[in-house]
Formats: structure tokens, sequence, C-alpha cells
């Protein structure tokens, strides 16, 4: 073999192994996608928008946010960004140029997934059609429109950084925490919030008026026995998350009903029981969601 062939063969078993790699990332990046639940807030499913083409209304105490294309079209959507901008999004809640993004976007959760997470993720998402779908302006009252006091809310309430194991815990709870806190983003939804927005931290999980403002009840889901999910078993939990199915034989809908049919019925059995073990040791808090339907 001359040495032109031998350079040839080497080149193409690069090209080969690089090919392999990237077609990992996309399918990891796939299972991150449903875990973290983009399809959700990125999707005019109501209008029957393209995936991630943006256009869903998020109805917050604030005012009306659009969610918006994150396809990788260049000019619409997010295709100029790099690895280093898309990271810096989900973990610094920053653009590109800059500027700070609502907390509306949860990069407040996100923030704790990893770099190779986030790598494949936006992995995944190039891969998907594009969309030449401009984004529709937020329709917020003032002082809340401006981006510049962000960065002071920020300051209250946002810590940016990697999950953290906790040592004195299971490898399977420490899963379930990584799940439910970074990915699922669970205590954007299922936590009070003050007059700011920014999470009670002394009552997480401990459920709240949906804050679209809908008037619906999101549920207390720590394990307390009476105003939270205490009674449940590991079934009952399993059956909820993998098929929407409540204790009592119902199906939920609207919100959750989304977050189980775009994410918690696409996880593994195991992730799913992570996930449970993680939220049946929470701390109990003893909260009855009031009002609302």
């Amino acid at each position: 073999m001359t040495r032109t062939p031998i350079v040839a063969a080497f080149a193409a078993f690069f090209v080969f192994a690089a090919g392999a790699v990237q077609a990992q990332d996309v399918k990891r990046g796939e299972y991150i996608f449903a875990a973290s639940g983009c399809a959700g807030c990125h999707t005019d499913t109501a209008n029957n928008g393209q995936l991630l083409a943006g256009g869903r209304a998020l109805k917050t105490p604030f005012g009306n946010f659009y969610g918006p294309n994150i396809t990788a079209h260049p000019d619409a959507g997010i295709g100029k960004w790099s690895d280093a901008d898309f990271i810096t999004a989900l973990r610094q809640g920053r653009r590109p140029d800059g500027a700070h993004y609502f907390p509306v976007f949860p990069y407040t959760s996100f923030t704790k997934m990893t770099d190779a997470d986030m790598r494949d993720l936006k992995a995944y998402i190039f891969s998907l059609p594009v969309s030449d779908r401009r984004n529709k302006a937020h329709d917020i009252g003032f002082p809340f429109n401006l981006r510049a006091l962000q960065f002071g809310w920020k300051l209250l309430f946002f810590t940016p950084g990697e999950f953290k194991p906790d040592p004195a815990k299971s490898a399977e709870i420490n899963r379930g925490a990584y799940l439910t806190q970074a990915m699922g983003h669970c205590a954007e939804c299922h936590t009070p919030r003050n007059q700011l927005g920014g999470l009670r931290t002394d009552m997480m999980y401990a459920g709240d008026l949906n804050h679209a403002g809908q008037g619906t009840k999101v549920p207390n889901i720590t394990p307390h026995p009476t105003t939270g999910i205490g009674s449940w078993t590991p079934g009952v939990y399993e059956d909820l998350l993998s098929m929407g199915m409540t204790q009592d034989g119902d199906s939920v809908g609207g919100d959750m009903g989304e977050v189980v049919a775009n994410s918690t019925s696409k996880l593994t059995p195991p992730d799913r029981a992570a996930m449970i073990a993680y939220l049946r040791q929470l701390p109990p808090v003893d909260h009855r969601v009031r009002g609302g339907n």
C-alpha cells in the first residue's frame, strides 16, 4: 500500500468515527430533549405550529411571553449559535449578545445540567427541520419589560452552576434529583413564587395556583400525608408519570398532560423510578393549594 492510500484510509476512519460520535450525540440529545420538556414552551401546538418554531403564548402574572423559535434557522432561529452560546443561555440565562433572558425561560433550573448534556441537546435540536417563523414580541408591561432589570432579579433569585450530587444520598436519588431539578425543572411550576416572581425556597414543590393565571391548581408534590402526595405508592407515581393516570383512575390534562406526553412517558423506567425515589424523600411541606379549580 502506498502512503497516499494509507493516509486516505486513516482519514476515512476518522471521518467515520466522527460521524459515529455525532450520531450518538444526537441520539443522547433526543432523550435529553424529552427529559427537558423543550417542545412544550417552544411549539405553538394550539395552532398546529411546527416543532420548536415558537409562538406559543406563555401567560404569567407579569404579562404574556411568547416562546421563541429555537430551530436551527440561521436568522429566525438559533442556527448561528455555537455550543458555547447555547451553554451560556442555559447556564447563565444570557443571549449571545449579552442580554439577560426573562426567567420565564427556566434557565434557573437548566443551569444545573452538565455541559455534555447541553451540547447533546443542541446537537439534537440542530438535527430537526428548521423554520423561518419570526419571533413574536412579548406583551408585558413596564417595568417588567426592561431586560436590564433582569440582572438585579438574578442577583436576588438565581444561583448559576452545575448540579452537585449529594454524597449522603444514593446514586438513584441523585439521578432523580438531577432529572427533577435540572432537566425536568419541576420546581418552576410546583413551587409558590413571591411578588417578584422568585421561587419561595422554603416551599419547594409545595404547589401553587397555575402561574399562567388560569386558576388551575398545581399540586403539592412533597410527601406530606394530607396536603401532598405522601400516601402515594411507587406504583401510583409510575402510572402518573408513564400514562398520566391519577390515583382515582382519572387522567391528567392541561400542562401536566403535556409534560407526561412529551417528557416523563418517554423516560426509561429506571429514570422514572429515580425521580420517584427523589420525590418520596423530599421534606414534607404542609401546604394545601386553595382556590382555583
